[in-house]
């Protein structure tokens, strides 16, 4: 009787998960989805700007000559 009980209440505990895994997956991306991916791609693009104008900077510095300083 103890085992019937277990199996039972395994059993039903279990058809939630059966039921939730019926649905078929939807394949479309939403609104919302294309939002959260721009805001990502403009955060990549505004970061990038400075990175570019730095570099370009240490490679003006690595590729120019020094400045002489004349001190007395």
């Amino acid at each position: 009787m103890k085992t019937l009980r277990i199996l039972l209440s395994m059993a039903v505990g279990s058809a939630s998960v059966v039921y939730a895994t019926t649905a078929a997956p939807s394949e479309s991306t939403g609104f919302l989805t294309y939002c959260f991916v721009g805001f990502f791609a403009i955060i990549i693009v505004f970061q990038l700007m400075p990175a570019m104008v730095l570099f370009a900077g240490m490679v003006k510095g690595l590729f120019s000559r020094p400045e002489k300083s004349s001190t007395k």
